[in-house]
């Protein structure tokens, strides 16, 4: 049972991606949608992509994200106090078994109260999006994100996730009035490697700015998108 009463959220597929309409029924983008459209890293990912080849590109893409979502939602099982192991037999789905043990063994413990899993958070004519977890991490509210990664990556590549954290957070303390100021990113790698990124207040409010000016960038850019 979550702590607060999430809302639900209403996915639009735009030419831009993804967006949500809020409780006056505009489009809002979501938080990644902001951050991609925004980011200084799209030319990385097509030099990747021309290295490797569209079709190696797209098969790695999608081994990650099957990987991926087969860890979070074995997580949310966990952290509901729910059997999480029902993995199949293939490679993909060991791997997701392997990585979900890691993040039970090492991360998970230190979430000490679970406020809500895959939530909706929504401010009205800014942004939107849905949050792996939100609660307690020891002892201190946090919001809280699992990544999976085929190597583990240095704190100076994942500003984005901070960024992310930041406005999911924001939006939480608007919505509940609470007082998040703790971004926690949990890692684990195909190596089974375990890596615990903290954002602490300081730092936090540094990058409440930056993700304030990624959507300022954002909506300048894309001023003619309307609900």
């Amino acid at each position: 049972m979550n702590k607060f009463n999430y809302p639900k959220l209403e996915r639009v597929d735009t030419e831009i991606g993804r967006h949500y309409r809020d409780s006056n029924n505009n489009l809002v983008p979501s938080v990644t949608t902001v951050l991609s459209g925004t980011s200084d890293n799209k030319d990385g990912i097509e030099k990747w992509r021309k290295k490797v080849g569209d079709i190696e590109a797209d098969r790695i893409m999608k081994q990650s994200t099957d990987i991926g979502t087969a860890v979070h939602e074995a997580i949310e099982k966990f952290l509901g106090n729910n059997d999480w192991d029902h993995f199949q037999d293939t490679s993909d789905q060991i791997m997701a078994r392997k990585m979900t043990s890691k993040f039970v063994d090492l991360g998970l413990n230190k979430i000490s109260q679970v406020w809500g899993l895959e939530v909706g958070l929504i401010l009205d004519n800014l942004y939107a999006g849905t949050a792996d977890c939100v609660g307690t991490y020891g002892d201190v509210p946090s919001l809280i994100d699992f990544k999976t990664a085929r190597r583990i990556k240095k704190r100076e590549w994942i500003e984005d996730y901070f960024l992310q954290g930041c406005a999911y957070a924001n939006a939480h303390n608007v919505m509940f009035n609470t007082e998040i100021k703790q971004i926690v990113i949990l890692m684990v790698d195909r190596d089974l490697m375990f890596k615990e990124f903290i954002v602490r207040s300081d730092e936090f409010t540094f990058l409440t700015e930056k993700w304030k000016k990624r959507l300022i960038t954002f909506k300048n850019k894309y001023s003619d998108i309307r609900g």
